[in-house]
């Protein structure tokens, strides 16, 4: 959700054997992020300013004060509760219809999403921008922030990170309405849902029933990767049984064609990628788009003429 953001539980299992921090890190995970207050503010700036006008008003110095009265607590003393005056602070409306939630596919989710143009996942909205890719933990014994290393869920379950993300996913889920998109990965070895996840644990609980029409589940697969799981299989099935006993509607779609679209753009001539021969003209009309001057605002148009979005 993989890169490093709001990552995945399989990710988090995989750290500790990446002895990430060097020797002699306290902890198993990534040290705090240098010039974190810097780029926490750029970003806060750059979202209310520019991307988000309507949020101009933001006061994105207190939104800094709050969100860090966690530098200053035990790196594995830290719960979701302590983003609440940070989360209602930076917290705005999310469109109808337009949250892209996901597992395994973070950057997959950021390119197809485009800035929020196409859909406004979880890492688009101002309180999960702040912090998308982020690491940040106050030393264990003393006051300022930890740069070797700080804690996963592997070291303690209340650490700074998880909380954050944990915090941030219910509150998303709670704002999402109309009809909600789910990117899967069914090319992850450990299957597409996980079933202990921040989806299945800190999202699809805290959707409200009452404002979603229907739940529309894309099962993505790599290009030239075997399909480990696809819709009404494994863990996707699991899924898909667990929302019709919640009473959601649902549809499953294997490879989505907008986002596979997307992903063949870099593998225009591998055989996944061959579509028909319709398909293969356009992605390699779209492949040599990318060489002209201009190119990054004539692809996103084509992929949302793909897939029957209003520009």
């Amino acid at each position: 959700m993989a890169a490093r953001g709001r990552a995945p539980w399989l990710l988090l299992r995989l750290l500790p054997l990446l002895a990430v921090g060097g020797a002699g890190a306290r902890w198993s995970g990534e040290g705090s992020s240098p010039h974190l207050q810097s780029i926490f503010l750029g970003r806060c700036h750059e979202y209310s300013a520019l991307q988000n006008p309507e949020l101009r008003d933001k006061n994105c110095t207190g939104i800094w004060e709050a969100f860090k009265v966690v530098l200053d607590k035990d790196p594995c003393s830290v719960f979701p509760s302590d983003y609440d005056l940070f989360i209602n602070l930076s917290r705005h409306s999310i469109p109808r219809d337009k949250s892209l939630f996901w597992e395994n596919n973070h950057l997959l989710v950021t390119s197809y999403s485009e800035n929020t143009r196409r859909f406004m996942p979880l890492c688009d909205v101002l309180y999960g921008r702040v912090g998308d890719f982020l690491t940040w933990c106050r030393q264990k014994n003393a006051s300022g922030l930890d740069y070797q290393s700080c804690p996963t869920w592997q070291d303690c379950e209340n650490n700074p990170v998880d909380s954050y993300w944990k915090r941030a996913s219910m509150q998303y889920s709670v704002d999402s309405s109309g009809v909600i998109q789910v990117m899967l990965n069914g090319s992850d070895p450990a299957g597409a849902y996980p079933v202990k996840g921040f989806f299945a644990d800190f999202e699809i609980p805290y959707l409200q029933k009452d404002k979603i029409t229907r739940i529309e589940i894309w099962v993505m697969h790599e290009i030239g990767e075997p399909a480990v799981e696809s819709c009404g299989e494994g863990s996707v099935k699991i899924l898909e049984e667990r929302l019709k006993k919640i009473g959601f509607k649902y549809s499953c779609i294997n490879d989505y064609l907008p986002v596979k679209l997307l992903k063949c753009v870099d593998y225009s001539t591998h055989p996944d990628c061959a579509l028909n021969s319709a398909a293969a003209s356009t992605l390699r009309e779209i492949q040599s788009l990318y060489e002209e001057p201009g190119a990054s605002l004539i692809i996103p148009l084509l992929v949302a003429l793909a897939s029957g979005a209003q520009m």
